[in-house]
C-alpha cells in the first residue's frame, strides 16, 4: 500500500526513526504505517547509507543501451533547426541522403519529443484519397497566385507559384506586385527560358486566367496557345482537383512566411528563392518515396522560341482578323461578336455539322460559333467554347 498523503517525508522519516529504536518490531511498524516489509526495509537501508532526506529518486536506468547516440541527436536537431517545419520523415530522408544512418522515423519522432521540438495533437479519423499525377515532366503544369501577404510599408506582394505535376518541381516562384497578366506572361517568360515549354497548364477560373466580365478566354490564354500550350480550367467550387498546388501552398506558408516580415519585393524574392532551392533539391517529398522533386524532373525538349508563332490556316479556311479596337469579324454582309482577347488577331471561319452554322476558330480551337439560320443582333450572339478540363 502506498504512504498516507498526509507529509509523506514526514512519515517517512518518523518510521525510520522508530524502526532504528533497539527492540523494534520493524513488521509490526510497516503494518502500522501502511507500507509493505519490502518498502520499509529499502527506507532503513537509505537512512542507514546517509540519505536524511529520503525523497524520491529518479526511476531513469543508469545505463541507456538502445538509445540514440548523441551525434545522430545533434544531427536530427541541427536539420529541425534549419527547417522547422519539416516532419521525422523528411529529417530520417535527408539524413540518409547525406551519409548519416538513422534506425526509423519514430527514432527521429522520439528524439524531437524528447527535446520539446514537436507538441502532440488529437488524432481524428481521416479520408484516404487517391493521388492523380501525369506520367512525365512538363505534361502538366499547376500554376496559380498564393494569398498575399502584406510587406512592411503596406503594399501588398502577390507570390505566383508553378508547379510540375508529374515531379511536384518548382519552375519557378515570384514576388508579384499584382495579378495580371502582362505580370505572370514575364515571369513564365523567364520559367520556359530556363525550362522549356510544358504541354499544358492547370489553373483555377479567378484572374488572370480568367476574366471577371465572364468570357472565357483571355489575352494570356491567346499567347500561350502560340506557344502551343494547352490552358486546362478547374471545375468551380472543387479545389480538391488542385490538391497539389494547394499543398506545395501550405508548406511555403509555413516554411517562408509564418511569423515572418518582409521590407520588401527584392527580399521576399531573395527568400522564395532559396526555400526553391532547398524545396528542389533538398527537402525529401512524401509523395516521391522521399527523394527530392529534382530527382523525377527533366528539362523540357520544347524551347520557348525566339519569335511568337502566329496561326496557319488552310486555303479553304474564311479567314477574317479581328478588329484591334472591337471585338467583330465581318461575315455574310453582318457583324458577328468574338472574344476580346482575340483583338488583332486573325480567326477562321468552319462550317459545322449543320447548314448555315459555322463554327469560329483559332488555329484548331473553337472560340465562338455563328448560326446563319437564327440572325441576332451583335450584341446577342453567343459565344461557344471547346472543354478543357484535366483527363
Amino acid at each position: 500500500m502506498p504512504w498516507r498523503e498526509v507529509s509523506v517525508m514526514e512519515q517517512r522519516r518518523e518510521f525510520v526513526r522508530l524502526a532504528m529504536m533497539e527492540g523494534a518490531n520493524r513488521r509490526e511498524l510497516c503494518r502500522r504505517f501502511g507500507i509493505s516489509p519490502d518498502v520499509g526495509y529499502k527506507w532503513l537501508a537509505r537512512a542507514r547509507a546517509g540519505d536524511e532526506d529520503l525523497g524520491d529518486r529518479s526511476r531513469r536506468p543508469h545505463a541507456s543501451p538502445g538509445r540514440s547516440a548523441a551525434t545522430m541527436e545533434a544531427a536530427v536537431l541541427a536539420v529541425r533547426q534549419a527547417h522547422p517545419a519539416w516532419g521525422a520523415r523528411k529529417i530520417k530522408a535527408w539524413l540518409e541522403a547525406r551519409g548519416t544512418v538513422v534506425a526509423a522515423a519514430s527514432t527521429v519522432h522520439q528524439i524531437l519529443r524528447r527535446h520539446d521540438r514537436i507538441e502532440p495533437f488529437p488524432s481524428s479519423p481521416g479520408k484516404a484519397w487517391t493521388r492523380f499525377e501525369r506520367a512525365q515532366p512538363n505534361e502538366l503544369w499547376q500554376m496559380d497566385f498564393k494569398g498575399w501577404i502584406k510587406l512592411a510599408g503596406g503594399e501588398p506582394c502577390h507570390p505566383l507559384t508553378l508547379l510540375d505535376d508529374h515531379s511536384r518541381f518548382s519552375p519557378g516562384l515570384a514576388a508579384c506586385a499584382n495579378q495580371q497578366g502582362e505580370t505572370v506572361k514575364a515571369h513564365l517568360e523567364k520559367a520556359f527560358r530556363r525550362h522549356g515549354l510544358p504541354q499544358a497548364f492547370f489553373v483555377d477560373n479567378g484572374p488572370p486566367w480568367g476574366e471577371p466580365s465572364g468570357e472565357r478566354w483571355t489575352r494570356l490564354e491567346v499567347w500561350l496557345l502560340k506557344l502551343g500550350v494547352r490552358v486546362l480550367r478547374s471545375r468551380p467550387y472543387h479545389p480538391q482537383s488542385r490538391g497539389k498546388i494547394e499543398r506545395f501552398h501550405r508548406s511555403l506558408a509555413a516554411e517562408v512566411f509564418a511569423l515572418r516580415t518582409f521590407d520588401s519585393f527584392a527580399q521576399v524574392q531573395h527568400a522564395l528563392d532559396r526555400w526553391r532551392e532547398t524545396y528542389n533539391h533538398e527537402r525529401p517529398h512524401e509523395a516521391l518515396d522521399q527523394t527530392c522533386p529534382a530527382g523525377r524532373y527533366r528539362v523540357s525538349p520544347r524551347p520557348m522560341p525566339n519569335r511568337l508563332p502566329s496561326p496557319q490556316y488552310d486555303e479553304q479556311d474564311i479567314v477574317r482578323k479581328v478588329s484591334t479596337t472591337k471585338a467583330y469579324v465581318r461575315f455574310k454582309g453582318q457583324l458577328w461578336r468574338v472574344p476580346k482577347a482575340f483583338q488583332g488577331e486573325r480567326l477562321a471561319l468552319r462550317p459545322l455539322d449543320r447548314d448555315g452554322l459555322y463554327g469560329v476558330f483559332f488555329a484548331s480551337h473553337q472560340v465562338a460559333a455563328i448560326d446563319l439560320t437564327q440572325p441576332k443582333t451583335v450584341s446577342h450572339v453567343s459565344e461557344q467554347v471547346s472543354a478543357m478540363s484535366p483527363v
